[in-house]
């Protein structure tokens, strides 16, 4: 029983010090035996600058790939998701290497670069079943230029809808509810949705403006993607269908750069039931957004737009990566990236995986 036990011990310590195994002449590295924190990997893989994708292992390579990216992030983020994910790469015919891993506002990350980029293989991705966020993409904007960044406000930068807390304060929640669940799926115009709901607060006091803005709760990791993006030299900025009087306040607590929302109108004490001046929809976030990025002489692929309704779409549409958060299933089907397992430190995940190109498994 102790020599059996000894020979255990031996064969585990074999295949710990050495988990290569050569296949034809070619050295790989089974996906089965990589351990189960991306942290011990590189001492594993410092044997090649670079490791390809294949159906269960890793191949040592030269020549990375840079033609397309593919972002896996989350906090149980392991070999796992490359063995599911490997065999849709194959499906569509691409090739990908993986890069060094990193860890980012405390989240786990891979990045791997493709040979090209794939539309059917996004398709394959969203229709999945996934415990982590991940996103293949074209280009990715990096943290070490200047960028801009442009969100919307209700249910992203916050996460509320401040016009239905503003309607349950004035009587009215259930039928202001209903219609900005319907508009932010795309089932309404905005436009005219906004104004049937503003209509519904005529004569309610100014002062539940003041009560819902008190408590106002921010989206998890907003300070901090703030903060991240400031010390990187980025703009950062809201366009909103929601009021000013949120977006302000927002402003105002976090340096924002700009915002650009919708003024409730007031006679005295009291809203009157209108908005004041050109309403913020979605053709005018597309606007914000392009404007913004030539005042301050951003380069396009460096824009990014986050948002979780329809009328998002279009400022999505125009940036350099548009970023779904919480996003209603439409918003998710068409948007480049989506954020369904984080909050906006998700978003820093995305701006940062691009440095890990610059890394390799042999120079660490």
């Amino acid at each position: 029983m102790a020599l059996a036990c000894t020979k255990s011990n031996t064969l585990l310590w074999a295949s710990t010090v050495n988990p290569l195994i050569t296949k034809e002449g070619v050295s790989l590295m089974l996906l089965s035996r990589l351990p189960p924190l991306l942290s011990d990997w590189p001492a594993l893989l410092s044997g090649s600058p670079c490791w390809q994708l294949h159906a269960d292992a890793l191949q040592p390579t030269e020549t990375p790939q840079t033609s397309g990216w593919l972002v896996l992030f989350g906090k149980g983020l392991g070999a796992s998701h490359l063995a599911h994910l490997s065999p849709l790469l194959a499906a569509q015919g691409l090739a990908a290497t993986l890069y060094p891993p990193t860890e980012v506002a405390g989240v786990p990350l891979l990045l791997l670069g493709c040979d090209r980029f794939s539309a059917e293989l996004v398709a394959e991705l969203k229709s999945g079943e996934w415990e982590i966020d991940l996103c293949h993409l074209p280009a990715l904007p990096t943290l070490n230029e200047p960028g801009l960044l442009v969100m919307d406000m209700d249910s992203t930068a916050i996460r509320i809808e401040c016009i239905d807390e503003i309607a349950r304060l004035a009587g009215v929640g259930e039928q202001v509810a209903a219609v900005t669940a319907a508009a932010m799926q795309g089932k309404l115009e905005f436009s005219d949705s906004l104004r049937n709901r503003v209509a519904l607060l005529a004569g309610a006091p100014v002062t539940i403006l003041d009560e819902v803005a008190a408590w106002m709760p921010w989206m998890p990791g907003l300070q901090l993607m703030v903060d991240t993006l400031k010390g990187a030299g980025w703009k950062v900025a809201i366009a909103s269908g929601g009021f000013t009087r949120f977006a302000g306040q927002l402003q105002r607590e976090l340096g924002l750069d700009a915002i650009f929302a919708n003024e409730l109108a007031v006679e005295g004490e009291l809203l009157t039931g209108k908005v004041s001046g050109r309403i913020v929809d979605a053709s005018v976030k597309a606007e914000v957004l392009q404007q913004l990025a030539q005042e301050y002489g951003i380069a396009a692929a460096q824009t990014v737009a986050i948002g979780d309704g329809a009328n998002d779409l279009k400022m999505m549409g125009v940036a350099g990566l548009g970023i779904a958060i919480h996003a209603k299933p439409l918003v998710r089907a068409q948007a480049a990236a989506t954020l369904n397992h984080h909050d906006l430190e998700g978003v820093i995940c995305l701006l940062a995986a691009r440095a890990c190109s610059e890394q390799r498994w042999d120079k660490r």
